[in-house]
């Protein structure tokens, strides 16, 4: 038995979440020192029985997304499944037959002994679990997007780094495993394309819907409706928010504001990741956007968002663009028809274009001296090696140094400039953004950098 366990069957009066991480920290620390053993931030012993330990995770969330992680899941100790849905528990318990049973994420969180949670619930909650979760000293695997404002990622974000150094954190950005990450970010660096000047990502789905669905009929006895909404301001049951059925049942909500923020956190959080990988980029300077006339109830279809970005110790100040719903940029050559590309992206440099998708990439020199004799392809042992199964890149970071390659510092970033684009959206101008004070230059923007929650729901429990 882990030390960890032993710790968390301690029940005490007045008990302190803060105060018992700390305890449960030393006392780890101790039964090192007797046994000879190193323990890692997580709580986790590590020597040689390192395999053979354990994550006790609390899988929030057990449907859609879900069931991707039920694989790697198996070899870990799942000992608590919440889900809004009774009937989702219930699959999941054919997989986890030991694990207690929760509608309540927050009630979830109360179990003690917890080491991780992996988040696969709605978008609207992801920041609220998350946060929660590394309030007590747990690793956190949560699906993208980390956050649906400016606030809630930067919560989340400066979270993480009061713990950096004691939990692992991942947003399920899982496309980040293909090795196409690591050789477009490698041509940037080594100079294929010149000096970068501007990146550009795109995304065709276009999804409309009319406005929030009027009530229609009682929630299925299976359903905790009021947790499902949970901090979203109430709308009443309509199937249409909510069918049931395993897969993407995020597309029957995420347009709706206060449930997600379309595709800009949806495929979004997928695509702008190829660029994030690759321009080593924090908080953008100016953030301006244009699209279809604003609707107060949905999300835009048709978008296209502008940040500008500082210069970094290799490259200088470029512009970061964002297109969906039928908006793009324009194809460098005419025989490239970026329109066949569902979700990628085009990176320009002074002496040519990179266009690539998730899994290929195409460089196409431009300009009389792009020649490419200028460049130089590192050596194969230069090459990064491939970074493998991403969920257990996660949890071998548990067990082990703590590092992952979408922590919530590097996605939370992300998304909080996915936001911010947002934000310019619904101000109707172009604003400046001080990454240091998280506000903006316009009055009506920083009333939109958060949103207002139900009452009972706070981000920071």
């Amino acid at each position: 038995m882990l030390a960890s366990r032993m710790f968390h069957d301690v029940k005490m009066e007045g008990y302190d979440m803060a105060a018992a991480n700390i305890g449960r920290r030393d006392f780890l620390k101790g039964a090192a020192a007797a046994t000879g053993l190193v323990i890692l931030p997580s709580g986790v012993l590590a020597g040689e029985n390192a395999p053979s330990n354990k994550l006790n995770i609390a899988l929030i969330g057990c449907d859609g997304r879900a069931r991707a992680h039920y694989g790697v899941l198996k070899g870990e100790n799942v000992v608590a499944l919440c889900d809004v849905d009774e009937e989702h528990i219930a699959h999941a318990a054919k997989t986890f037959p030991n694990a207690k049973h929760y509608v309540d994420w927050r009630k979830c969180l109360e179990q003690k002994d917890l080491d991780a949670v992996v988040c696969c619930t709605l978008d609207h909650t992801h920041a609220f679990i998350a946060n929660w979760a590394m309030n007590r000293g747990l690793h956190v695997y949560c699906e993208k997007p980390l956050a649906n404002t400016v606030e809630e990622a930067r919560v989340v974000r400066d979270t993480y780094l009061k713990n950096r150094g004691k939990i692992a954190t991942q947003v399920g950005t899982q496309r980040h495993q293909y090795p196409n990450f690591e050789r477009v970010r490698e041509l940037i660096r080594d100079g294929a394309i010149g000096e970068l000047q501007d990146a550009r990502a795109w995304g065709n789905r276009q999804l409309r819907k009319d406005g929030y669905l009027p009530g229609k009929g009682k929630p299925p006895k299976n359903l905790h409706y009021d947790l499902w909404l949970g901090p979203a301001q109430h709308h009443p049951y309509n199937p249409g928010y909510f069918d049931g059925r395993p897969g993407a049942n995020c597309l029957n909500w995420n347009m709706y504001w206060d449930f997600g923020t379309g595709q800009v956190g949806d495929m979004g959080s997928h695509t702008m990741d190829i660029i994030w990988n690759a321009i080593d980029a924090g908080r953008p300077e100016t953030a301006e956007a244009k699209g279809e006339k604003y609707d107060p109830e949905v999300t835009p279809v048709e978008l296209q968002m502008t940040w500008r970005h500082p210069a970094n110790d290799w490259r200088g100040p470029i512009n970061v663009m964002w297109y969906q719903g039928g908006m793009m940029p324009n194809s460098p050559r005419k025989y490239v028809n970026l329109n066949r590309i569902g979700h990628g992206a085009m990176f320009k440099g002074t002496k040519g274009f990179i266009v690539c998708d998730f899994n290929s990439r195409l460089v196409i020199p431009w300009g009389p001296d792009a020649d490419m004799t200028y460049f130089e392809p590192r050596k194969e042992e230069e090459v990064a090696e491939p970074m493998g199964h991403f969920q257990r890149e996660w949890i071998d970071a548990c067990k082990g140094d703590l590092k992952t390659s979408c922590d919530f510092d590097y996605a939370g970033l992300m998304i909080e400039q996915m936001m911010l684009g947002l934000v310019a959206y619904r101000a109707g101008e172009k604003i400046e953004y001080n990454g240091e004070t998280g506000r903006t230059n316009n009055a009506k923007a920083n009333s939109l950098l958060a949103k207002e929650y139900r009452k009972g729901w706070t981000l920071s429990g």
